[in-house]
């Protein structure tokens, strides 16, 4: 992309700014890399990497990078057979599979969010991971780079050999001090070392009575420093074992790098994802700190729409000041190609210029821009600009010649695909020559397609857009009153320059302003008090649509507080009626508990007509109870469908799309309650349909079409499992004595349906009150022909067992 234009605006500032979020510089340096593209696919990938991140570093347990060295130098060196890397480098590895173990193990926990395992997932798979020889360096090497004594045996032999020949060889010089005369000796001398030799200090004059090798002498030539004939096999002893110790850890050095070597594409590969992860931090980062969002792209020749749109310097600056930046909204129709936005300097139109380009800019390099989720951000495939006063002596052009060379290039290079900003379009020569040039420019980038944003202060070029299609007049207004900017972008309407309003406000002589606006030429004159009658208009206009949104935002409140209540009132009015009934299938099972204790009464009694009657009763007792459970299942599919509508909503539920079925379909099962599925396959008349986990083979007819619900994270089961067959368990625990009566009965009554042999009715060990309510219960029920506690395999007497006949 054109770099005069990206230098223009700002934009290396701008990756700065950005890269400044990193951790590490490797992370830093690829966002300094990006420049805007055109491929699509990597635009969108980036762009979803970016939204992925977010979530990891704003979820409960927000993600931060690890720590990555630098170590793209030592990595192109293991190329090399038999070159070992410093124990600095080492310790640089070890890191490196440190962080790379630990991001693995961080960013793809169950705990993240599924877009960030899902998206971000090609990135981890490329982390190497190698605990050996990560714990084998840190076994080896201190964090101080220093090579450890157990990192082998012989290197702790030599540093155990090494100590010993230091202490002895001190001791000897000490001797050899003690037996100087005082007169040769120095006062509150020591044994020092020097040139790698351990030596004691004398006066020159004791010289011969110590005899040996002088390593050194003072400044001023009065103490030698003399290594006694007892220390010089001392001495040769220690550089012997220095020398060995040397040897044992540039081995044990090279050894460790021999075990890396066979890993240097995977290490070299990590750290770059490493790097790469750094880089969509910093971008993730910088997207939430200034609200930025990663918005799609669209081509600019059929329109765009950016939405409270924010310069990014500008916004980092006023972050810093503690100020706020005011938004601004753009939008231009697939018909309309040039922007010419007019009005008083200070209005905030450079800014404006700017800012669409480097968002755009932005977006294209893969960096969320501070624009509304809403917004639809243009994509180009170049930018041009001519902005600011770029003179320059040495190539002897004035600023209009500067603007020419500009200007030409831009005529020369710029297609119907690319953005053109120019700033202050005319200016720098005579302003009739400078609106021909400007009007003659602007007509030739409006035929070609180009999409153009320019500020002029002539008003000549105000009327292009009268006269030229495609070509749109907007202002940036400015308060009238308090001659200070409002910064809001008006579309269709020029502005006016308030020079001389601005003039009067700062006191200059009246008749002076007076003899100026005489001079306006009366055309513009009336131009200036028309566009001063629209202003008025639109704010007046600004504030009744204030003034209607706030009523209109104040209904919708109140609807939803009606809808509220009423959902309130309904849902208390079924808990009654749920309530009521259970009382009342209480009742009936207990009158039929009576009427069984009557018959075996009358039975042992002998009275068989009287029995036959108890039958009749008992049967009607057993039908009201069952319509009363039927009553209570019904009103529990209907809570069920009303906590469905709530969760997809009034829009939800009012787009139900018509059409014939097709598979793949997403549906609603009349049979199971109105549950939501998709269509598997159809079968004439039948469909086969995935509710949750399940296929289900079920009527056509009774399937009703609805709009797709949104996407699911990988791994998520859409919607719950229909429940379409009793269960042979129940389970009473944790449960009070005056609650189970209604669970226990509706398990007793599903399961007979449901054609089972018995009931497993768990409800604990305890206190025994549960057992024995449950045994009293069953006991009434004459569908139960026997009642049992669990064997030792189905939970003992934490279990009773009813059979039926």
């Amino acid at each position: 992309m054109n770099a005069h234009a990206l230098g223009v605006l700002e934009f290396p500032r701008l990756l700065d700014l950005v890269a400044a979020r990193a951790t590490t510089e490797l992370g830093a340096e690829r966002v300094r890399a990006l420049t805007p593209t055109r491929d699509r696919e990597w635009l969108e990938r980036e762009h979803t990497r970016v939204t992925a991140m977010r979530a990891a570093i704003g979820g409960e347990q927000p993600w931060h990078p690890e720590p990555v060295p630098d170590l793209r130098n030592a990595l192109r060196r293991l190329r090399i057979e038999g070159l070992g890397w410093s124990a600095a480098e080492l310790l640089g590895a070890a890191l490196l599979l440190r962080s790379s173990r630990r991001t693995r193990e961080s960013l793809g926990s169950e705990r993240r969010p599924p877009i960030v395992v899902a998206v971000l997932g090609p990135v981890l798979s490329r982390l190497f991971t190698a605990k050996a020889e990560e714990e084998a360096i840190e076994r080896a090497i201190q964090e101080d780079g220093t090579v450890r004594d157990d990192a082998s045996p012989d290197l702790r032999r030599l540093r155990r050999e090494l100590r010993a020949a230091h202490g002895e060889l001190i001791r000897i010089l000490e001797r050899a001090m003690e037996r100087l005369e005082s007169h040769h000796r120095l006062q509150d001398a020591s044994v020092t070392v020097r040139n790698g030799r351990y030596v004691i200090p004398v006066r020159r004059e004791g010289r011969g009575a110590v005899g040996g090798i002088v390593h050194d002498a003072s400044q001023t030539g009065g103490t030698l420093f003399v290594e006694p004939p007892a220390a010089i096999e001392f001495g040769n002893r220690i550089r012997e074992l220095e020398s060995e110790e040397a040897e044992e850890v540039e081995r044990i050095l090279r050894e460790l790098t021999d075990r890396l070597r066979p890993h240097r594409e995977p290490l070299a590969d990590t750290l770059e994802a490493l790097a790469e992860l750094d880089s969509l931090f910093a971008r993730a980062r910088y997207a939430r700190e200034f609200e930025c969002a990663s918005a799609p792209l669209v081509p600019a020749r059929r329109g765009f729409s950016v939405r409270r749109a924010r310069h990014p310097l500008l916004l980092a600056r006023a972050a810093g000041e503690g100020t706020d930046v005011i938004p601004f909204d753009l939008a231009m129709e697939q018909g309309e190609r040039t922007l010419l936005v007019s009005g008083p300097n200070t209005g905030g139109k450079t800014v404006l210029l700017k800012a669409v380009g480097i968002i755009s800019a932005m977006a294209q390099s893969g960096i969320p821009a501070p624009v509304d989720e809403e917004s639809a951000v243009p994509m180009f495939d170049d930018i041009y600009a001519d902005v600011g006063d770029e003179q320059s002596i040495e190539a002897s052009l004035s600023t209009f010649s500067a603007h020419l060379k500009n200007l030409s290039e831009i005529l020369r290079l710029a297609t119907a695909d690319s953005l053109v900003l120019v700033d202050e379009l005319g200016s720098g020569t005579d302003p009739t020559e400078g609106a021909a040039l400007g009007w003659a420019i602007l007509e030739e980038l409006t035929r070609r397609g180009t999409t153009t944003i320019a500020t002029t202060h002539l008003g000549t070029l105000k009327e292009l857009a009268t006269q030229v299609d495609a070509v749109v007049n907007a202002s940036l207004q400015f308060d009238a009153v308090r001659l200070a900017p409002t910064y809001r972008l008006v579309k269709g309407v020029p502005g006016r320059s308030y020079g001389i309003s601005i003039a009067r406000r700062l006191s200059l002589p009246e008749a002076v302003v007076a003899r100026a606006e005489e001079r306006l030429p009366q055309q513009e004159r009336d131009v200036t008090a028309l566009l001063e009658q629209l202003e008025q208009r639109e704010a007046v206009l600004a504030e009744r649509e204030r003034e209607a949104d706030a009523i209109a935002d104040d209904a919708r409140r109140r609807i939803q507080d009606v809808i509220r209540r009423e959902q309130n009132v309904r849902a208390r009015e079924r808990e009654t009626e749920r309530q009521a009934r259970q009382d009342a299938r209480r009742y009936l099972l207990d009158a039929r508990a009576e009427i069984d204790r009557t018959i075996r009464q009358l039975r042992q009694a002998g009275a068989d007509a009287i029995e036959e009657q108890g039958r009749a009763a008992r049967r009607q007792a057993e039908q009201l109870a069952q319509r009363q459970g039927q009553e209570l299942e019904r009103l529990e599919r209907e809570e069920a469908n009303v906590e469905r509508r709530a969760r997809t909503g009034p829009v939800a539920q009012a787009k139900r799309p018509g059409g014939p079925l097709r598979e793949g379909d997403s549906v609603e099962v009349g049979t199971l309650g109105g549950k939501r599925g998709r269509v598997l396959e159809l079968r004439g008349k039948d469909a086969v349909v995935a509710v949750g986990v399940m296929k289900l083979t079920v009527p056509a007819n009774a399937l009703t079409k609805v709009d797709a619900p949104p996407a699911e994270p990988a791994g998520t089961i859409i919607g719950d499992l229909p429940d379409v067959e009793a269960k042979s368990e129940v389970d009473l625990r944790g449960m009070r004595v005056d609650e189970i009566d209604a669970v226990l009965m509706q398990a007793v009554d599903a399961a007979i349906r449901a054609d089972f042999r018995s009931l497993r009715i768990i409800h604990g060990k305890g206190t025994g009150a549960l057992r024995a309510h449950v045994a009293e219960l069953l006991q009434k029920d004459t569908r139960i022909v026997n009642q049992r506690l669990g064997a030792w395999n189905e939970g003992g007497t934490g279990v009773t067992v009813a059979e039926f006949g």
